[in-house]
């Protein structure tokens, strides 16, 4: 579930895909996220089928109850997604409104997930470990806690590339561009040209500013000894 949904979160954020078409993208984006909620049910059904068959209670412990709680707002996120993104019958001014609240609920399930599995592997070394107890450190203890220090740098990592505003795809306009590059043979030399052609561009504006400000001064000096 962490795997498929962190990879369904950057899959637009990565660079080499911004030259593949939005609706592929699209289609990727919800591929993933439904096969992550097919084992997310897979995965409830078979914990409260365990806990039956060993007299356990359900639904007791805040691991449970945030699981619970994450996987409901994970539907309700992916049935708003496959209805207002994918088909083509939402308006687009109804998903520039809930665009930011797509995101913003996507990676808030992405950290109540990580916290989700943080709590659930502690409480299972809490009941497992009787002798050495969780306490006295085992090894199995460490190796877990170990698992647990990198769930939650790769939690990090994850919502750090998808706050960040230069790893955004770019517009369509962008996008057509990266493709008739990468097309091209040359794609790197050419790509190369329009960058230096691009900063040849800003350094001539800047001189030709630069040009016509020393040009008005002269004016504005020339006038005022006219005057004089």
């Amino acid at each position: 579930f962490v795997s498929l949904l962190s990879s369904a979160i950057i899959v637009y954020r990565l660079p080499w895909t911004w030259k593949c078409s939005k609706l592929l993208m699209k289609f990727i984006h919800a591929g993933l996220n439904t096969i992550a909620m097919i084992l997310a049910l897979v995965s409830m059904v078979a914990v409260f089928e365990f806990h039956n068959a060993k007299n356990i209670p359900n639904m007791y412990s805040l691991h449970s109850w945030i699981g619970l709680t994450a996987v409901i707002f994970y539907s309700l996120q992916l049935l708003l997604g496959f209805a207002v993104f994918l088909l083509p019958f939402a308006p687009v001014h109804l998903r520039v409104v809930l665009m930011p609240i797509h995101i913003y609920s996507g990676l808030t399930i992405f950290a109540t997930v990580i916290a989700t599995a943080l709590m659930g592997i502690t409480e299972k070394l809490i009941f497992a470990l009787k002798n050495p107890t969780y306490s006295a450190s085992p090894p199995e203890a460490i190796l877990v806690n170990c698992l647990g220090l990198l769930l939650v740098i790769f939690g990090s990592l994850i919502l750090w590339m998808a706050s960040r505003p230069h790893w955004k795809r770019p517009p369509a306009e962008n996008a057509k561009l990266l493709r008739s590059i990468a097309a091209t043979p040359e794609g790197t030399e050419v790509e190369s040209t329009m960058t230096n052609s691009s900063n040849a561009d800003k350094s001539d504006l800047r001189i030709s500013t630069e040009a016509a400000r020393k040009q008005n001064i002269k004016s504005d000096e020339a006038g005022q000894r006219s005057t004089m």
